[in-house]
């Protein structure tokens, strides 16, 4: 069950949306930054009518920024300009721009890498809409190419996904089809590791059902509570599903074997999400739901107590396959089992997260066709 306190945010959402009518119809900025302040934060807070003028106007100093907020307001399936026929002929034209942008251009190298995996989702399933076939052998050179070449979280996380299904580039070196199992949990294990709210999310739900991962409910349940704290406002609702679902069902028992260890996981692999430019106040407008079990327990964070943290199972990450870069072995507290387990199916998050940073840092492509 969950609760949306609305009322005060849906009077003023309103107001904006009236607003951003007569806004569109005329529009001047002071300068370039003016405008990326007035299209993020309106983008920040789902004011895409006013968002749209301002990146409009910044198309003319910093097109690819731009360009790439466009996409996103395109691409989300939430909004009033839904088109993923023209996301995806954006993000096709940025990846082909940046095609040889430098992995270490902090502005630009982002917006390849967010472009160069919305058009692998695209490709993958194609858009029947706007005549675009499905090219998987595309899709995954893209994903790969965002992945590696520019070390994109995002990516690597969707890489994982792909590889889970028993999809994704062909390993070179290894007919085995467990190999791209192994891969796909070695890049969840490693983003979860770093941090990534959503490979955590993910892996914690794995970890709950047992699917390609030894059960472990316990472990389930950190990792869980970890992603809700490292996520950002707006991937949020789709991790706090997972923990609602998996802290409603927890028993007693796992429960405390939980809160014996919650603060040393959020020591180890917490992250905190980036500050948001609020300065608009337009963020802020984001609704916060109160959630319940269907016993009317209400759904809250694991308390961390001073009680001592139980030693947690520490395995082997799966190592990468020579198709992906190698990376040394870690651990995570988590027990990995055997591959062979039934793709999981259900899972109710996002490819990626969708939302920027304060400022421009890209936080996610969007979610093609209704993957939200």
């Amino acid at each position: 069950m969950r609760i949306s306190r609305l009322a005060v945010a849906g009077s003023v959402a309103v107001f904006f949306t009236m607003l951003g009518s007569a806004f569109a119809a005329s529009v001047t900025f002071r300068s370039p930054d003016d405008a990326m302040k007035q299209g993020i934060s309106a983008f920040n807070g789902g004011y895409y009518e006013l968002a749209l003028p301002a990146f409009e106007a910044l198309e003319a100093t910093k097109p690819q920024i731009a360009r790439y907020y466009e996409a996103r307001i395109y691409g989300d399936n939430e909004g009033a300009y839904t088109d993923h026929g023209k996301a995806y002929k954006i993000y096709a034209q940025l990846a082909d721009e940046l095609k040889d942008v430098d992995p270490d251009d902090d502005e630009l190298a982002p917006i390849a890498a967010k472009a160069l995996t919305a058009v692998s989702m695209y490709l993958r399933d194609g858009i029947t809409d706007a005549g675009v076939r499905p090219d998987v052998a595309a899709a995954d050179r893209d994903l790969q190419r965002a992945a590696l070449t520019f070390n994109d979280e995002d990516a690597q996380f969707e890489l994982a996904k792909v590889f889970l299904r028993g999809e994704g580039p062909e390993m070179a070196g290894s007919e085995d089809p467990s190999s791209k199992i192994e891969n796909g949990r070695h890049w969840l294990s490693r983003l979860s590791r770093s941090g990534h709210p959503g490979a955590q999310a993910f892996l914690a739900d794995l970890l709950w059902r047992g699917k390609f991962v030894q059960k472990d409910q316990a472990a389930a349940l950190n990792l869980i509570d970890v992603a809700v704290s490292n996520a950002s406002p707006t991937e949020r609702v789709w991790i706090e599903d997972i923990y609602q679902k998996i802290f409603c069902n927890a028993g007693e028992g796992v429960r405390l074997q939980a809160t014996g260890r919650v603060a040393d996981w959020h020591k180890r692999y917490g992250r905190s999400p980036q500050v948001r430019d609020n300065r608009d106040g337009l963020d802020s407008l984001s609704a916060e739901p109160v959630r319940t079990c269907a016993n009317g327990e209400l759904v809250h964070p694991m308390a961390a107590t001073s009680a001592p943290a139980p030693a947690a199972v520490s395995s082997q990450l799966p190592v990468a396959g020579p198709a992906v870069r190698q990376s040394r072995q870690v651990t995570i507290g988590i027990s990995i089992g055997a591959p062979g387990f039934a793709p999981a199916s259900g899972i109710g998050g996002p490819p990626v997260s969708n939302g920027p940073s304060s400022g421009f840092a890209p936080a996610g492509a969007p979610s093609p066709q209704g993957d939200r």
